[in-house]
C-alpha cells in the first residue's frame, strides 16, 4: 500500500504564501487574509474551525493542508517559576522551549533547530549533534502552544540551535510574528542570539529591526576558538564589522553574551580586550554564570569574581549586567537545553 504523503502545514506561512496557496486551489484571494486571521489571531487548531470560509473550500484546503499546531508532550516546573516544555516536531525530533516569568515581563525562550552544529564546549545542545532545522510553523508553534502564551511579553531565539544557521525559517517566523496580519508583535520585544553566522546575520540585520545578542564568551581569537569551533569560519572580527556597519539608531539594541569561566576568560586582560573590541558600539554586556555540564572541564566563576569582572567593564564605560540564573534545577538554564536523554528514552508521557 502506498503511504499517504504528509499534508503541508499552514502555520508559519506568510500572507504572500497563503495568497499563493489559495490562488493555486482556485479560491478567492481574500481567503488568504481570512486564513491568516484564523491561524494567528484566533489561533485555531483545525481547518474546520475557519467558519467564515465556505465548507467546500474548507474541505478542499483539508485535502492538501493541516494547521500544524501541536501541544507540548511534557512540561517541568522549576522552583523559581521557570517552566520547560518539550515538543515533538514533525520529523519525530524533540525540542525544548523555556518560559521565564519576571516582575515586569513574561519571556519565552524558543528553539530553532533540533540539536546544533556549532558544538560550543559549554553547551549541552551541541553535545547531542544536529538533527535538522525547524520549519517556521514549528518555531511559531512553541509561541502559540505553551500554557502561558496569552501573557507573553518577550520572545528570545536563544533555545536549541543556532537561529541564523536556519535563517530562512527563522526570518519567516519573525515576519509572521511582527506582521499586522500575523501576531502583531513589536520587533522590540524579540531578541535573537547568534554566534555570528555571516550570511544569516546580513539578512537578519537587513530584514528585521529585532534586537541582536551576540554570543561572545572570549575576546581573543584563540581563546574563543577553544570554546566555540565556529570562530574558525565565523570570526568575531567579521561579526563586529557587520554590526558597526548596521543601523542601530532608534530603539534597536545589540548586546553581547559572555559566559564567565574560572581561569579561562575572567582576567583583567580579558576585560581590557573586550572593552577595546567593543569600543564605539553602543551596547550592553550580559555576564552569564556557567552551569556545570557533564564531561566538560570548565568551572563557574564565584559570585565575587563575577562582580569583579563586571566592575572592570563598568570602569571602562560599559553597561554590564550579571544575568540571574533561572531554571537550573530543571536543566533549563543557559547552555543546559538538550533532548538527548528524552530521545534515548523516546519521551512519550502526556503533558502535565
Amino acid at each position: 500500500m502506498t503511504p499517504t504523503p504528509q499534508k503541508r502545514i499552514l502555520l508559519g506561512l506568510t500572507l504572500e504564501e497563503l495568497t499563493t496557496v489559495v490562488t493555486e486551489l482556485g479560491m478567492p484571494r481574500f481567503t488568504a487574509r481570512q486564513i491568516a486571521g484564523w491561524l494567528y489571531d484566533k489561533r485555531v487548531s483545525e481547518i474546520d474551525e475557519m467558519t467564515n470560509i465556505s465548507k467546500a473550500n474548507r474541505l478542499l484546503l483539508s485535502e492538501h493542508f493541516e494547521v500544524g499546531r501541536s501541544l507540548p508532550i511534557t512540561s517541568e516546573l522549576s522552583r523559581d517559576g521557570t517552566r520547560k516544555y518539550l515538543f515533538r516536531v514533525r520529523s519525530g525530533g524533540l525540542v525544548e522551549a523555556v518560559y521565564i516569568p519576571e516582575k515586569d515581563r513574561a519571556t519565552l525562550c524558543i528553539s530553532s533547530q533540533i540539536g546544533c552544529k556549532m558544538d560550543c564546549l559549554f553547551c549541552m545542545t551541541g553535545k547531542q549533534g544536529f538533527r535538522g532545522n525547524l520549519s517556521a510553523g514549528e518555531i511559531l508553534n512553541q509561541v502559540l502552544s505553551v500554557e502561558e502564551s496569552p501573557k507573553l511579553t518577550n520572545i528570545v531565539y536563544m533555545g536549541m540551535g543556532e537561529p541564523l544557521d536556519n535563517a530562512t525559517n527563522v526570518l519567516s517566523s519573525i515576519s509572521v510574528m511582527t506582521a499586522s496580519w500575523g501576531l502583531g508583535w513589536s520587533p522590540k520585544r524579540i531578541t535573537l542570539s547568534t554566534v555570528g553566522v555571516r550570511r544569516g546575520l546580513e539578512r537578519f540585520l537587513g530584514e528585521t529591526t529585532c534586537h541582536l545578542a551576540v554570543s561572545l564568551h572570549n575576546p581573543f581569537h584563540e581563546g574563543r576558538l577553544e570554546l566555540m569551533p565556529a570562530e574558525r569560519g565565523m570570526p568575531l572580527e567579521d561579526t563586529l564589522r557587520m554590526i558597526r556597519e548596521a543601523d542601530f539608531t532608534g530603539q534597536r539594541r545589540v548586546s553581547f553574551e559572555y559566559i564567565v569561566f574560572e581561569g579561562v576568560n575572567d582576567s583583567l586582560q580579558h576585560a581590557e580586550e573586550l572593552a577595546r573590541l567593543l569600543r564605539g558600539i553602543p551596547c550592553r554586556i550580559n555576564l552569564i554564570p556557567f552551569h556545570q555540564i557533564p564531561g566538560v572541564p570548565l568551572r563557574p566563576l564565584t559570585a565575587q569574581g563575577m562582580e569583579r569582572f563586571k566592575g572592570w567593564l563598568e570602569a571602562r564605560g560599559y553597561v554590564t549586567t550579571i544575568r540571574t540564573s533561572r531554571g537550573e534545577d530543571i536543566s533549563a538554564a543557559c547552555g543546559m537545553l538538550s533532548t538527548k536523554e528524552q530521545m534515548a528514552g523516546g519521551a512519550s508521557q502526556a503533558s502535565h
